[in-house]
């Protein structure tokens, strides 16, 4: 089955093969390259806790070989081409990623389909590759503005997996086994679990034909269902401290947000950038500008298939932490009590109109947002529409948002560093 969706800024295709795997493409004139990734509907989201980061753990262990190509083939297969392969796990998808010249399509979906479909999952690769993932665990553990986020989602869900690390415990890293990688892509990883998105110099009908040669079309439909997850349950906000000898204190006041499937997110995007997503924000000129209390402070959201997260980061030295929290807290009691002026929401619609329309020029960016709309089962909608949400954002639903969201006292805060605020 093969739609189109045709409007002035895109020319979105969709093909659903016999096998259940679902293709989309979408041309672009103008450029030499092709970006092509697949989606595998596994990842930390569906893990119970004893087996956390065993998502993460497979997306490594797929490139460890195949029948035909040792691990080191895999990786000079499209780097001698010029160009790349890569791979990352989130919290509700892991993805395999190719980008390459037109003209070396084939090429990149052969070693997708390979690695993807024909890991040889052996323990002694296994054994190899903990080590691995335990120095990247180290890597995050030494880097504390990216362990002050990690901390702040076990506090902000508690026990359930949205507030697991993708990464997994060394722990639950050291306890997984090869029996439980092939359990999980015997799961998991099959055809109609999956979202193949691309977007580039590549016409559909050509795309179709490269996964076939490939053996795309060959891979048997799993025929089980999806893995489960569950909402998360609605927990009251709290603050803690992790005490870490480090220069600065890091700081991170934040709460959960809409799902991704929620229209409101586009108001909660433009708020976000207007409080702290660039130099003109108004943390960046109260913080740093006005107060010089911090190099970093910017604004965050995520939107999850079930809820999201948004909030505030900020670095700084100890003795200047509780003076950013607190004009922070400010910023936020303002928004939430006054919401946005009709010329900030004016400037703020211009802002969103312009980064959106500018971040849609590379074929990655294309390919993202054509997978992203498949898999969280939203219409796909061309730029002029999107465009046209934004336009229709209004003072109402900005003015719920800011109310109902940004309030400090609904707010989990987590601190990192020598002392406690």
């Amino acid at each position: 089955m093969t739609a189109t969706f045709t409007g002035a800024a895109t020319d979105l295709r969709r093909t659903v093969l016999p096998n259940g795997l679902t293709v989309l493409s979408e041309y672009m004139p103008g450029v030499r390259s092709v970006a092509l990734g697949t989606w595998v509907r596994a990842a930390s989201v569906h893990e119970q806790r004893e087996k956390m980061g065993i998502s993460h753990m497979l997306e490594h262990m797929v490139f460890k070989g195949t029948p035909t190509r040792t691990p080191k083939d895999l990786a000079l297969a499209l780097e001698t081409l010029g160009g790349s392969l890569d791979a990352y796990t989130s919290r509700e998808h892991t993805s395999y990623q190719a980008h390459c010249l037109d003209e070396h399509v084939g090429v990149a979906a052969d070693v997708l389909a390979d690695l993807i479909f024909r890991p040889l999952l052996r323990q002694s690769d296994l054994d190899l590759e903990k080590n691995v993932v335990l120095e990247e665990i180290s890597t995050v553990d030494d880097t504390p503005d990216d362990l002050i986020f990690e901390l702040h989602n076990e506090l902000l869900w508690g026990d359930h997996p949205y507030g697991y690390s993708i990464l997994g415990t060394r722990e639950s890293v050291k306890a997984l086994t090869a029996d439980d990688m092939q359990a999980l892509h015997s799961t998991a990883y099959h055809p109609d679990q999956m979202v193949l998105a691309a977007a580039g110099s590549i016409e559909h009908e050509d795309l179709l034909e490269h996964l076939s040669r490939a053996g795309w079309s060959d891979i048997a439909a799993g025929g089980q269902s999806r893995l489960a997850r569950t909402a998360p349950p609605e927990l009251p906000p709290v603050t803690s401290h992790f005490e870490r000898d480090t220069a600065q204190t890091h700081v991170v006041i934040g709460s959960r947000a809409m799902s991704h499937n929620d229209p409101r997110r586009y108001a909660m995007t433009l708020i976000g950038t207007l409080l702290g997503g660039g130099m003109s924000s108004r943390l960046f000129q109260r913080i740093r500008e006005e107060l010089g209390l911090a190099y970093a402070v910017h604004t965050f959201q995520s939107f999850h298939a079930d809820t999201g997260v948004h909030g505030v980061y900020v670095g700084t030295m100890p003795e200047n932490a509780r003076p950013a929290m607190d004009a922070i807290n400010e910023e936020l009691a303002r928004i939430s009590r006054e919401g946005l002026s009709e010329e900030e929401l004016a400037a703020g619609k211009n802002q969103a109109r312009g980064q959106i329309t500018l971040s849609l020029e590379t074929p990655a960016s294309r390919m993202y947002r054509a997978a992203g709309a498949e898999l969280y089962e939203e219409p796909y909608l061309t730029l002029d529409e999107v465009l046209a949400k934004i336009d229709a954002i209004d003072g109402e639903v900005v003015a719920e948002v800011c109310s109902t969201m940004f309030a400090p006292e609904l707010q989990t805060v987590v601190t990192l560093g020598p002392s406690a605020p």
